[in-house]
């Protein structure tokens, strides 16, 4: 059982715990909150069970390696600008799908990414949305599927 410390939950990963200390004071707190983001929509999305946090490509990663029923969400540093982002595969409609829905919520990085300035306001509830879809996007033989539901379904969850 993975055990918190303080507000955010405790790395399970050395290598990854590493990556965020590195991370400047702002950035980090900022990259913690989108981590916890990610492992509460987890927690509260049926049919996601365990992520597993680890890094791909350098960056921390979260797989649904435990279920198999979603796509990695993946979040980092962007540049020396305080940019981050929450990255998502590139071969899904899930960027798509999230420009459909929040056009006006988010900002977007071609088919691969949602982008945050320092200092932006996270819409938590719609944020909270786009991770459950990608958590619950499953590859069939005819390839990536697009998992509607409503935010409010994933928070009753």
């Amino acid at each position: 059982m993975t055990k918190r410390t303080g507000k955010f939950k405790k790395f399970d990963d050395p290598a990854v715990a590493a990556v965020f200390a590195g991370y400047s004071d702002d950035l980090r707190r900022q990259l913690l909150v989108l981590r916890e983001l990610i492992f509460d929509t987890a927690a509260a999305t049926q049919g996601v069970g365990k992520l597993e946090e680890t890094l791909r490509w350098g960056e921390p990663s979260y797989l649904t390696t435990q279920s198999g029923s979603g796509s990695m969400v993946r979040i980092n540093a962007r540049d020396s600008q305080g940019q981050y982002a929450m990255y998502f595969h590139c071969q899904t409609n899930l960027i798509e799908t999230f420009r459909d829905r929040y056009p006006e919520k988010f900002n977007f990085e071609k088919n691969r990414a949602i982008v945050f300035a320092d200092g932006d306001a996270v819409p938590i509830d719609e944020l909270r949305h786009c991770i459950a879809l990608a958590l619950t996007l499953s590859s069939g033989p005819k390839g990536p599927r697009k998992a509607w539901f409503t935010p409010r379904q994933v928070a009753t969850a």
